[in-house]
């Protein structure tokens, strides 16, 4: 799923609102005790072994393929970009998502429907995979939650939406402009890429 950026905070009984978490977007593939996590333009992420390990160990599924962001947290809970990028800290799975289990595709499944199904699984005790929480249709009162905190911002999801790989629509993210650790970040991945 694409997240598509849109301008302006937004409440609706029909979508849900997450906190935007800043990290890595990655996919969860768990099959046989194992994990690997994956880019949105399928690079898997090597560097993250020991997340994988603990990934693997913490769920009790046959398979499953878990949508999320690989994040690093400061003792607040809050993701700290930089600790992630540089690998400075204990990186952690935010899942938001379920798109398989145990050999079914539950991409067609209605996104509450997929979070009920993701919450059941994770696990009952203190882990490095962790869940999104949502609230139904109080999108504004999150954003001034979010910007008051100085998170990065929030994303809507419409709650009865099908997991769609083209669908532009459905997912947006509404970002805190005031955000402090946005500030540079331009530059940094200029050096990271030569340009």
């Amino acid at each position: 799923m694409i997240l598509t950026r849109f301008g302006k905070p937004f409440s609706d009984p029909d979508w849900l609102f997450e906190i935007k978490h800043d990290g890595f977007r990655a996919l969860a593939y768990i099959v046989e005790g194992h994990c690997r996590l994956v880019s949105r333009r399928n690079y898997v992420y090597k560097s993250f072994a020991t997340l994988c390990e603990s990934i693997a160990g913490d769920l009790r599924v046959e398979d499953a393929v878990l949508d999320g962001e690989i994040v690093c947290l400061d003792e607040n809970g809050h993701s700290q970009f930089n600790r992630l990028m540089y690998r400075r800290g204990n990186p952690y799975f935010y899942a938001f998502d379920l798109l398989w289990l145990n050999g079914e595709d539950l991409r067609g499944w209605p996104l509450l429907n997929r979070k009920r199904a993701l919450k059941k699984i994770m696990p009952p005790r203190r882990s490095r995979l962790l869940y999104v929480d949502h609230i139904v249709g109080r999108g504004e009162d999150l954003f001034a939650l979010a910007c008051a905190g100085d998170l990065e911002g929030v994303v809507a999801k419409w709650k009865r939406g099908r997991y769609m790989q083209d669908d532009r629509t459905s997912w947006v993210k509404i970002k805190n402009r005031k955000y402090s650790q946005s500030i540079g970040r331009e530059k940094l991945f200029e050096k990271r890429t030569g340009g």
